[in-house]
């Protein structure tokens, strides 16, 4: 099971969503309005995100990681309310 980082849950903070480990096979988060509708289920398992590789490589390899995330996923990031848009910001 994967463990939501600090990271994590602050920008969900910052964005208004709250989020909990995902029931998905093969997801890391399931994020949820305020009133507790689900809005998404985020992230692959066995794929790397900025806070894993924050904590596991350092701060310079990890904001390398995320220009070139966002470079290539800027498209997904247009559809409000898409997992797409919330991998972006909670993950990235």
């Amino acid at each position: 099971m994967y463990r939501i980082k600090p990271y994590s849950y602050r920008q969900a903070k910052k964005y208004g969503v709250e989020i909990y480990p995902s029931q998905v096979k093969g997801k890391k988060i399931d994020v949820y309005n305020k009133r507790g509708q689900k809005i998404a289920s985020i992230g692959a398992l066995g794929y790397l995100d900025y806070p894993s590789i924050l904590e596991k490589y350092g701060l310079q390899f990890a904001k390398q990681r995320q220009r070139l995330y966002k470079a290539r996923h800027k498209k997904n990031r247009i559809v409000k309310n898409s997992p797409g848009y919330w991998a972006s910001k909670i993950l990235w």
